[in-house]
């Protein structure tokens, strides 16, 4: 394909609309009924777009993997010296996409992220398979490495120091928790003239606020 040819890409969302009426009043419900149908229609529906940003607002952005959802928000778990975890410590403020293609949806949602506690940590680390453990240890994600080889001796010493059984949790990997202050459900629909409603919490208030977006 030409270059001059990506405008011409078009595709008219025809598989769902979207009311006020159809979500419930608390948006993390609501998100969770979406997600249960995205399971069914989606492969990896846990993926998701996080956004950070530095302290002088430099943005950063990259796919990871929810791993909780709770009525407070979203949980995924990284390496907190990752530039992803030193950007959340300076700037706590993120926002999250999911994007589910075959049903044409997605949801944005924005917020602030805190740090999970140990026990919360320990807890999810020790629940994933022995070799995801080890890599934990293996990886110092987003430093310079000299080659994939110098990866793969370190992966071989950890699984070597740790061959089976329990591998104790790296101190600087764990999750964070983000609670949300706005979340948006994104519906496509023919003509670009999309179903945007957006759940949003008022700075001094209490309880959410709904409105339909225009597209």
């Amino acid at each position: 394909m030409e270059m001059d040819d990506i405008h011409r890409l078009r595709l008219d969302y025809r598989k769902g609309e979207l009311d006020l009426r159809d979500l419930p009043e608390d948006p993390i419900r609501a998100f969770s009924f979406w997600f249960e149908e995205a399971m069914l229609h989606c492969q990896e529906p846990n993926a998701m777009c996080l956004a950070t940003a530095d302290r002088e607002g430099r943005p950063s952005a990259r796919m990871v993997l929810l791993k909780g959802l709770d009525r407070g928000g979203f949980v995924f778990f990284t390496n907190y010296l990752s530039r992803k975890g030193l950007e959340i410590d300076a700037n706590p403020h993120a926002a999250l996409v999911f994007y589910w293609e075959a049903l044409e949806r997605q949801v944005r949602v924005e917020g602030l992220l805190s740090r999970l506690s140990p026990e919360e940590n320990d807890a999810y680390f020790h629940s994933r398979p022995h070799g995801s453990q080890i890599g934990a240890w293996a990886s110092m994600q987003t430093r310079e490495v000299e080659s994939r080889e110098v990866l793969e001796q370190q992966l071989a010493a950890y699984t070597a120091q740790y061959p089976e059984g329990q591998v104790p949790r790296p101190p600087h990997w764990g999750g964070f928790h983000l609670k949300p202050s706005c979340i948006e459900f994104w519906q496509g629909r023919s003509n670009r003239l999309h179903d945007r409603i957006q759940f949003r919490l008022p700075e001094h208030g209490q309880g959410w606020e709904r409105a339909r977006l225009s597209p």
